[in-house]
């Protein structure tokens, strides 16, 4: 981990969260602009910026866990497909996306697409008490 990395920070349990899943490896986490509600991150405790960095064994955890998640979601939000990507642009240490998709341009958001290729738009936050309920429901399975 590093010092000043957020979300090495939120593994350390330095900064709160909205967790759903914690190992020893692996932390999971609600999105706080969310691109649908239970949108969730999943992320390696160590601190690697790139995904392709990631060992092996490490990335099956993240690939598991996301699958657990998936398969919640799709309980939870009665939807058919969840989509899982890695990003990284936002904050340098890699991270999945894990979206319950109830709509085909969930993760092509048009509000990202709307404000062009250099361009983003911060999509909105949930309230605490509703994020607190996701939260919830998805770690309890």
């Amino acid at each position: 981990m590093t010092h000043d990395c957020l979300f090495c920070r939120i593994a350390r349990g330095d900064l709160p969260a909205h967790v759903v899943h914690e190992d020893d490896e692996v932390v999971a986490f609600l999105d706080l602009h969310p691109i649908r509600p239970g949108h969730t991150l999943v992320i390696p405790k160590a601190h690697h910026v790139w995904f392709e960095d990631i060992p092996a064994p490490l990335a099956a955890r993240v690939m598991a866990c996301s699958q657990t998640l998936s398969h919640r979601m799709k309980r939870i939000y009665g939807v058919e497909r969840v989509a899982m990507f890695f990003t990284g642009i936002h904050v340098p240490h890699a991270h999945a996306h894990v979206v319950p998709m109830h709509h085909v341009h969930d993760v092509s958001s048009q509000a990202y697409l709307a404000d062009g290729p250099d361009g983003y738009s911060v999509p909105p936050q949930l309230d605490p008490e509703r994020m607190a309920a996701i939260a919830r429901d998805l770690a309890q399975g």
